[in-house]
């Protein structure tokens, strides 16, 4: 098993921790935490996944894998949880880019995409077939709306919360809406008293993998953050990867992780 931090880990209760002790150890490391924290949004997605049982099973049965059968780290999604990112493969395809110019792309950028073209591979249920214009081009539609729908939920401002969390409803799957509204609750809690404001820019984004009705999206994102102990934007780096699903002919986001961008 992987020695990478656990959700566990991060909340500090045990693995045989209660809901309640989760909950509690939650929302006591999240008390005295801005909401533009990195440490908050942590705090919150490992609650998503430990506060819901069956998120939480899929988890710990990941956490129970052995890596015999791969020693390579593995690319496992457990509730939403992105846990590693990186796997060997001869035959990975080369992730595409939102078209941007190289020149316009900061190193840290560059470099990232040049690992999520070398390391992301495609389980086979996922695997579009090779040569298909048709399928190329769905997974393009998927990728250009998954850009357009991680700005309005990544972004809030305190003063107009209510309208926030309409736009980003409806850019959302039922089931992926449920989970955002309940830790939406904890920026109505919080961001009024802060002053938050979040704003989200994409820089670029990558397709990581592909399904006919599901599609896999790596978006880097700039998330300049101002609170009232921050007049001046404080600039977060991501890369935030988002599931988007094709119901009734319109991409929606099903899923959506974030994490520091490194160096």
């Amino acid at each position: 098993m992987s020695d990478a931090p656990t959700w566990y880990d991060l909340l500090d209760v045990s693995r045989d921790a209660s809901t309640d002790e989760i909950r509690a150890a939650w929302k006591a490391q999240i008390a005295d935490l801005e909401p533009g924290d990195r440490r908050f949004d942590a705090l919150n997605r490992a609650a998503k996944v430990l506060l819901d049982p069956p998120a939480r099973d899929a988890y710990d049965a990941g956490l129970d894998a052995e890596v015999a059968d791969d020693p390579s780290p593995s690319l496992v999604e457990e509730g939403g949880l992105l846990r590693s990112a990186l796997r060997r493969s001869s035959t990975s395809k080369a992730a595409s880019t939102s078209g941007r110019a190289a020149g316009d792309v900061p190193a840290w950028l560059l470099a990232g995409l040049g690992v999520l073209a070398a390391g992301l591979v495609a389980a086979t249920a996922w695997t579009w077939t090779s040569g298909d214009e048709g399928d190329d081009s769905a997974a393009r539609e998927a990728q250009v709306a998954a850009e357009r729908a991680v700005v309005p939920v990544l972004s809030y401002d305190y003063e107009t919360l209510e309208a926030d969390q309409r736009a980003a409803q409806a850019l959302m799957t039922g089931g992926y809406r449920e989970e955002y509204d309940k830790l939406f609750t904890v920026l109505e809690d919080n961001a009024p008293q802060t002053r938050t404001r979040v704003t989200a820019d994409v820089i670029a984004s990558g397709i990581v993998r592909a399904a006919a009705d599901r599609v896999q999206v790596l978006v880097f994102v700039d998330r300049p953050t101002t609170n009232k102990l921050n007049a001046e934007p404080v600039v977060y780096k991501d890369q935030v990867t988002v599931a988007m699903q094709l119901v009734d002919g319109e991409w929606l986001v099903d899923d959506l992780t974030t994490s520091p961008v490194q160096g």
